[in-house]
């Protein structure tokens, strides 16, 4: 990162990497933070307004806030507006923010509602009324799908018969449901056994695939050239997405060897990518328990400007980047 680039975190949070990135841009850059969540927004900008006041730089970055979910990123850049930027960070999943604040319902650890939303302002669907209402079967999919739970089939059978004597609506009641469907020899490892099925909820309650997928694709018809892209995710189902998104988008010309021109036309989004994922060090696992899951990829797209890998932008998009 250099003074005066335009950089996005798509996911502030609590604002801990958009300290860093802060000084890093300044002077004459812009950090523009989003995030779908009041009370992360306004947690993050209070931390970022006091550091940059406390820069000796005369310019500080600038700072353009914006609430919202990052599937609509066309949107919300055109709110600020930019023609293009340099650098876009996605660390997905729930923020350390989110975790702490026990009433959210997004940890296990820590008796709450069963919420997991993470924009209670405009969501409706919340992580209890997915246990209480959908179907054994639909619930053994979410579990196996979105959580890669291999008891999915018996936990769900055992949800839908506690729930027929009371309604689940607290994190503790589905812990030791969870438990209870869980042979005692699978228990013994593997830290909490109800993780797989808080993963599940939560990526059902908030539909994070296809939010990442869309939030990815807007990125990259962003991106200046030569701008970089770092997402960091913590389970293998947003990994592959990341991955097969960055190894599509570094391929080159498809013609058969023998064809003395290329006809295909087809020329690299990114000139280059992260070949491996990036995992936390053992000091800093230590450090940050969280980080223990977290792998990170990055992708920088070609000097050239590329056509977009999701199609055509939406006019207004396209004049606004005139």
């Amino acid at each position: 990162m250099t003074s005066g680039e335009v950089f996005c975190d798509c996911t502030l949070g609590g604002g801990g990497h958009a300290l860093t990135i802060a000084p890093d841009i300044s002077p004459g850059g812009l950090l523009i933070g989003i995030d779908q969540d009041v009370e992360a927004l306004n947690f993050a900008h209070a931390r970022l307004k006091a550091a940059l006041s406390a820069l000796s730089d005369p310019s500080p970055a600038r700072l353009a806030i914006i609430k919202g979910n990052f599937a609509d990123l066309d949107e919300l850049l055109i709110q600020v507006p930019v023609p293009g930027i340099d650098g876009f960070l996605f660390d997905l999943g729930v923020s350390s923010h989110q975790l702490d604040i026990p009433s959210r319902g997004f940890s296990y650890a820590r008796d709450a509602p069963l919420d997991m939303r993470m924009d209670p302002g405009t969501q409706t669907t919340t992580a209890a009324e997915i246990i209480n209402n959908t179907t054994a079967a639909d619930l053994a999919w979410i579990l196996r799908n979105f959580g890669e739970e291999r008891h999915a089939v018996q936990i769900a059978h055992r949800i839908v018969k506690a729930r027929v004597q009371a309604p689940i609506t607290s994190t503790s009641e589905l812990v030791r449901i969870v438990k209870s469907a869980i042979p005692a020899r699978y228990r013994r490892s593997g830290g909490n056994p109800a993780k797989r099925t808080f993963q599940a909820l939560r990526i059902a309650v908030n539909r994070e695939l296809d939010v990442l997928e869309a939030g990815l694709n807007a990125a990259v018809r962003w991106l200046n050239p030569a701008g970089r892209l770092v997402v960091i995710s913590y389970h293998s189902l947003e990994d592959r997405i990341v991955k097969n998104l960055f190894n599509e988008l570094s391929k080159s010309c498809i013609c058969p060897p023998e064809a003395p021109i290329c006809t295909c036309g087809i020329k690299p989004i990114f000139s280059r990518i992260s070949k491996r994922a990036l995992v936390a060090t053992s000091e800093q696992r230590e450090d940050n328990p969280r980080s223990k899951s977290a792998k990170l990829r990055w992708a920088i797209k070609s000097p050239e400007e590329d056509p977009s890998p999701g199609g055509d932008l939406d006019p207004g998009v396209a004049r606004h980047r005139q």
